[in-house]
């Protein structure tokens, strides 16, 4: 029963927001009582808790398989874009922002877990393609992972990229081409130039 409360409160807060969703409507769409969700989690923070992190262990491990495949570094980085394009795909509301404003505790501890993996991912990401001659080898690895972070959660601010301004699909493909711009080498250009052709095919 547990997995179940997860699975469609999970469900309920990508589709509706972590704020509009109650302990109520949860046990409506389960057709359970809210006592039974009492047994199994104290307050609707620590399902919010739970889902999140269930969420979080999910994308990193689709990454970690994308990751393990060890396709050349620009057509990697692509793959987890795409992954994490599915994913986003269940979000009908702004998650993040809602988190960051009604449950910081639970954003701030999420944001971190996020910055290790992806720091950890995008530092070896960078060093394969500096070593395949894809990256240009004069950049400083701790700064670009850093600015890639900063620029992956930037762009979900709705403040700052609305939607009725930017299409979501087409903001990541805008983000990730301006990155992989600033970095590669000639070679690492004749690749990037090929996805960025096949993918308006």
């Amino acid at each position: 029963m547990k997995e179940k409360i997860v699975q469609k409160a999970s469900e309920m807060f990508l589709n509706l927001g972590f704020k509009s969703v109650t302990m109520d409507d949860i046990a409506n769409e389960l057709g359970i009582s809210k006592k039974t969700i009492y047994t199994h989690f104290n307050n609707k923070e620590t399902i919010i808790a739970v889902v999140t992190d269930a969420i979080f262990e999910k994308v990193s491990h689709d990454i970690d398989c994308i990751c393990n495949l060890e396709k050349n570094p620009i057509e990697e980085t692509y793959e987890i874009k795409k992954r994490v394009m599915e994913h986003m795909r269940n979000e009908k509301t702004s998650p993040s922002h809602q988190l960051q404003k009604y449950y910081p505790a639970i954003y701030k501890n999420l944001k971190m877990r996020q910055f290790n993996f992806m720091q950890e991912c995008v530092v070896r990401n960078l060093h394969r393609g500096i070593e395949q001659g894809l990256f240009r080898d004069n950049i400083d690895v701790q700064f670009v992972s850093r600015i890639y972070f900063t620029g992956v959660t930037g762009i979900k601010e709705e403040s700052l990229f609305p939607g009725s301004m930017f299409e979501g699909q087409a903001l990541y493909d805008m983000f990730l081409e301006y990155h992989l711009r600033g970095i590669v080498t000639p070679n690492g250009r004749k690749i990037l130039n090929q996805l960025i052709q096949s993918n308006l095919d």
